[in-house]
């Protein structure tokens, strides 16, 4: 079938892949053009025939952008309710009283994936991956959300709970772990051979304590096999640092090196409490080295864990050691935008220098070094040869002005108010600010009620027997009554 064209003619900026130094660069009035899902011009003068042309002239265009951490079937359901919980037995980490009670149900699943799929593109995030437990629908709605999608089914061996608010007890059930590792790497087939050819797979066992030392060398080998990459949740919480230290004299990340589960696949997310972090008061610094020498990315998901007063120490620190950093949203808002502008400023803020790092480095990390983690070199970067992933901003929003520096005026000020339009793989999936390939409003409404569905349900589940208010209060008081 002959493929259609479309050119993005006399855009004012592109921010362009610049092959000889290996970097994005700004290149001015140009076009870029794309034959069915494949890029096949970045430059002045495009005199081949098309079949559409879009007018470039008040655009900023870029690549869109990678997102390697996201948990799109939960967490939109929790706006208005975790924004700032607290839990002080547990270092203030939500992990172990708050995600376990404030929970979805079949049909808010759905609803949740199609909030925060629609959040991602409106914020010009062209590629998610997925992490989540297995559910029905769940990759058919990923592919005709028009997104690029990587599927990244959850199994563990252990589910972890807590009887008293300060100490964390584990469930183990090695039995039903291997049941869902085969599980999930049915998925990981089905996700690699759906139609749509935008869905690939990712070897993901959930978290560094709910996992056996078998089940991470076992996961890893098949991610080894398929050519996968492989993710787990690692150095996310005071907690866990100290329960694996517990059990094996390690922390976390050396108990991976032991392991040998850390490798230029592996992705960890979120690798914030390793053996520097000044909240551990540890002997050892050995940590970043072994991050860095084993080519390991670090997923980097700076508003989830801002909300708790936890940053990474820092951004800049783990670029200079040479880790690559990509970026995720690992909760509400799917905002990908406003995620990269948190992560610049909690960086400087936590290095208390504005040296710590470049508005570069999170441009970077948002698209070539997400896409690094994904072992792909076709995203993330506007190139002839790479996929059609491309985001068009308006620059004459207001918000976008006055205007000298683009990125900057992006990232810092407008974000995803200038967005107009986004395409994946050379289909248009946003036109003019609205999504197309979903219903935005009405997946909002759905989440409205399951949200209320599990605020019902939260006593029950509550070691305590707290009910909603009680466990993330209102902000402000009710108006006493008139007398």
């Amino acid at each position: 079938m002959e493929q259609s064209t479309t050119i993005i003619r006399d855009a004012a900026w592109i921010v362009a892949w610049d092959e000889t130094n290996q970097c994005h660069a700004y290149l001015r009035d140009a076009d870029v053009v794309f034959t069915g899902n494949t890029i096949v011009h970045v430059g002045r003068g495009y005199e081949g025939s098309v079949d559409a042309e879009v007018d470039g002239r008040e655009r900023l265009v870029i690549p869109g952008l990678v997102n390697i951490h996201a948990h799109p079937s939960g967490e939109p359901l929790r706006k208005g309710i975790t924004d700032e919980t607290r839990s002080p037995g547990f270092h203030h980490s939500s992990l172990y009283e708050f995600l376990t009670v404030f929970d979805n149900d079949a049909e808010g699943r759905l609803a949740s994936l199609q909030v925060a799929l629609s959040e991602l593109l409106l914020s010009g995030c062209t590629t998610i991956t997925d992490l989540s437990l297995p559910y029905e629908g769940w990759l058919d709605t990923l592919a005709a959300s028009g997104m690029r999608a990587v599927v990244a089914p959850g199994f563990r061996d252990a589910r972890w709970y807590t009887r008293d608010g300060h100490s964390l007890e584990y469930h183990w059930d090695e039995d039903a772990g291997r049941e869902a590792f085969a599980v999930a790497r049915q998925l990981i087939d089905g996700a690699e051979q759906h139609s749509c050819a935008r869905l690939s797979g990712m070897v993901y066992p959930a978290q560094i304590d709910t996992c056996s030392p078998q089940t991470l060398r076992d996961a890893y080998d098949y991610a080894e096999e398929r050519n996968l990459p492989w993710q787990i949740h690692a150095a996310q919480s005071v907690t866990e640092f100290h329960e694996m230290h517990r059990r094996h004299g390690k922390t976390p990340i050396q108990f991976m090196q032991d392991t040998g589960v850390l490798g230029h696949r592996t992705i960890i997310g979120h690798a914030i409490f390793l053996d520097h972090h000044p909240w551990l008061h540890w002997t050892t610094r050995e940590d970043l080295s072994l991050l860095a020498d084993n080519g390991v990315t670090v997923a980097h998901c700076p508003t989830v864990f801002a909300r708790r007063g936890i940053t990474l120490r820092s951004f800049g620190e783990y670029l200079r050691r040479g880790i690559n950093l990509g970026m995720g949203t690992d909760t509400y808002p799917h905002n990908f935008i406003e995620e990269m502008r948190a992560a610049a400023y909690y960086a400087r803020v936590i290095a208390e220098s504005v040296d710590d790092l470049n508005t570069s480095d999170i441009f970077n990390a948002a698209t070539v070094g997400g896409a690094r983690a994904l072992r792909r070199d076709d995203i993330g970067r506007l190139a002839t040869g790479c996929r059609a992933d491309v985001v068009l901003i308006d620059i004459s929003e207001p918000s976008m002005m006055p205007l000298r520096e683009p990125l900057r005026s992006l990232i810092y000020v407008a974000a995803d108010r200038a967005v107009r339009d986004v395409y994946v793989d050379g289909q248009q999936v946003v036109a003019e600010g609205k999504v197309l390939s979903m219903d935005y409003p009405a997946a909002s409404q759905a989440l409205q009620g399951a949200q209320q569905r599990s605020l019902a349900r939260t006593s029950d589940l509550d070691w305590a027997g707290r009910d909603a208010d009680t466990m993330s209060p209102m902000v402000l008081p009710d108006m006493p009554e008139s007398r």
